[in-house]
């Protein structure tokens, strides 16, 4: 059992449940947030990415779906142990019963491989859910005008935006992030439903 401090909460990471990384951190920083969201984390982990985000608002309301069982009891647990009131439900992201247009901000840091791709990403970075259903069970569940943020590989960038504005996601707000003197090693993408055309590149960030 391994526990990671973030902000005000502590992560506790069961074996066999993928570990925190600097791709989380990134994307808890970049997604933006506002008092009384409604946010769902799609493969949401031992949710990490919940815990980031409501550090930045205390106010959020929580959701993740997951489909690995013992990674969806792992998010539970991580609620429950900091105080932290939410649903967590194990289901496929394509499927998951909860109603459309719900939420303000859906987020997702998926596996970034597709399957039979020859990339060495290790079975928790294979694709379960190509990129393009991501996106549209994300737009399935995002409001009108709500956000919808993701981060992923930078030579996936076409894919990216290709896919989110197919699924009626306008993407927004672009950052590719890395370490100093070297290539970017993570894409971050934010989008909105049904917004208007017009994409802010922000500053590289760093991991």
């Amino acid at each position: 059992m391994r526990e990671e401090r973030l902000g005000p909460y502590v992560l506790t990471l069961p074996p066999g449940v993928f570990p925190l990384g600097g791709d989380a951190l990134a994307l808890g920083r970049f997604a933006t947030v506002r008092p009384r969201w409604r946010v769902c984390d799609l493969g949401t982990g031992s949710g990490a990415l919940l815990l980031l985000l409501r550090g930045r608002e205390p106010s959020l309301e929580l959701w993740g779906v997951e489909r690995d069982g013992p990674s969806a009891s792992a998010a539970r647990e991580n609620l429950r142990q900091n105080g932290l009131e939410g649903e967590i439900l194990q289901a496929d992201l394509q499927s998951a019963p909860l109603p459309a247009g719900r939420f303000d901000l859906v987020v997702s840091n998926p596996p970034y491989f597709p399957r039979n791709s020859g990339k060495s990403g290790g079975p928790f970075r294979e694709e379960t859910c190509p990129l393009p259903q991501l996106c549209a069970a994300a737009a399935r569940l995002v409001r009108n005008g709500g956000r919808f943020a993701l981060c992923h590989r930078p030579e996936r960038l076409c894919d990216v935006m290709c896919a989110l504005r197919e699924s009626g996601l306008e993407p927004k707000r672009l950052q590719l992030a890395g370490r100093p003197g070297h290539p970017p090693a993570l894409l971050l993408a934010e989008a909105v439903r049904q917004g208007r055309p017009g994409l802010e590149v922000l500053p590289p960030g760093e991991l």
